[in-house]
């Protein structure tokens, strides 16, 4: 990761966003990933414990946000000998623009015996050059698009940060995978026209956290009906998979507007 300028700095119990925060539908909003790695950086700084996992993060996006500061509040929701959950609700001056839940589980030894279902390793190996730049938006993290968008069939991508998230904070393996998750709805819901389905959620699910700084998505399921979109991807890091995400959407032809 670069030592470049952050997504955000810090000042007095506000991030406040720098000018590649935005997101490639409007110069002046937020991008969507940006909330789900705030929510997750504050609840593992806030409710992380050795031996407990975060298994799952549901990230609930409520509102586009302007390029506004934004503060993420927390909460210990329940606190059991293997399950903690915990909520993150994230604001700006206009009012609440999301929200987060996250569940830890304590990890213990795996039990005996092999599965009846395993999730292989794809096929594809890490980067090792450079990402190939394209015309249109200029994403502020590395991308390897394995496959060209509005292509039949699976999409897949490599990707890596390339800013740190807030102030010189290293970004957390956790972190990562929260902000590649939300790649997760254009991989998922493209068509071969465009992207005519804006995201309402994602709930990350993660078996182990990733032990590279490169994470693979490759699109794995798509289903839409009267409006209303569901998919999900596998997400890799260089050493196989590591968890899924779900994402639910609804339909956004052109020139309609946001969430």
């Amino acid at each position: 990761m670069s030592s470049t300028t952050a997504f955000f700095t810090q000042k007095q119990g506000e991030l406040v966003p720098s000018p590649h925060a935005r997101g490639p539908w409007s110069p002046d909003m937020l991008h969507g990933r940006l909330l789900g790695g705030l929510a997750a950086r504050a609840l593992e700084q806030r409710h992380a414990e050795p031996g407990l996992h975060f298994a799952r993060l549901t990230v609930d996006l409520f509102r586009n946000s302007p390029m506004l500061p934004v503060t993420v509040e927390t909460a210990l929701v329940r606190d059991g000998r293997r399950i903690r959950v915990a909520d993150a609700t994230l604001s700006t001056e206009q009012g609440v623009i999301g929200r987060a839940s996250a569940v830890l589980l304590r990890q213990s030894e795996p039990p005996d015996g092999p599965q009846t279902l395993v999730t292989p390793a794809w096929d594809e190996p890490a980067p090792d050059g450079p990402p190939a730049e394209g015309p249109g938006w200029k994403p502020p993290f590395d991308l390897w698009r394995l496959t060209e968008w509005g292509a039949p069939g699976p999409g897949r991508a490599w990707m890596r940060e390339r800013h740190p998230l807030v102030d010189e904070e290293a970004v957390t393996p956790f972190v990562r995978a929260a902000l590649a998750a939300d790649f997760a709805s254009p991989l998922s819901n493209a068509g071969t026209d465009g992207l005519r389905f804006i995201n309402a959620d994602y709930t990350l699910t993660l078996a182990r956290l990733p032990e590279s700084d490169v994470l693979g998505i490759e699109a794995t399921g798509h289903l839409n009906a009267a409006g209303v979109a569901t998919g999900h991807v596998t997400l890799h890091d260089a050493a196989g998979p590591i968890g899924f995400c779900v994402v639910t959407a609804v339909a956004n032809p052109a020139g309609l507007g946001g969430r």
